[in-house]
């Protein structure tokens, strides 16, 4: 088992280096990309008091779908999205009525953005870490609630003004 994990790191290692060698031109960079293309939502453009609202308001970026496939779209282009992912997959787990579904959705979210090296690791403390590997143990609707209160605490003070600042937000109160 060790051997095939040391394999598996070797393997990344070299992917990683593939990806971080300097291209001669944008054009050499092929990312490989797995996920079916999303449809955007079908929403309207929101109104300039609407967007300039989000400045100050993450929720109310994150309540708009408009703002919401902005908002990732951005966090795409600066490969830094499992943040909003990971915030995503928690609202909604707490949708979720059947214990069996539950429990499949707490471990799912847990390998694909808690546990350490998983592949969208998102970055909490180890204090939450451990506070929500704990609530798993027998998962309820309120499991990830530290851990999203975290996240959206970062997203907030980080990514928000980065969004802000950036051409997608620019665009949308020209």
């Amino acid at each position: 088992n060790l051997r095939h994990l040391l394999k598996l790191a070797k393997e990344i290692k070299i992917k990683l280096g593939i990806l971080l060698q300097k291209p001669d031109s944008v054009g050499d960079i092929v990312i490989p990309y797995n996920e079916k293309p999303e449809k955007p939502a079908k929403t309207h453009k929101p109104s300039l008091d609407e967007a300039l609202q989000w400045r100050d308001s993450l929720d109310k970026l994150l309540q708009n779908n408009y703002g919401l496939a902005s908002f990732k779209s951005f966090l795409k282009s600066e490969f830094s999205e499992e943040n909003l992912e990971f915030w995503i997959a928690c609202e909604d787990y707490k949708k979720i009525k059947s214990p069996a579904k539950m429990a499949e959705k707490a471990k799912q979210i847990y390998e694909e953005f808690i546990q350490t090296e998983a592949p969208k690791e998102v970055n909490i403390d180890h204090f939450t870490k451990d506070i929500t590997m704990k609530n798993l143990v027998e998962p309820s609707l309120s499991s990830f609630d530290m851990a999203q209160k975290r996240i959206h605490a970062l997203m907030e003070k980080d990514s928000l003004p980065r969004f802000v600042r950036s051409e997608f937000y620019q665009e949308l109160i020209k």
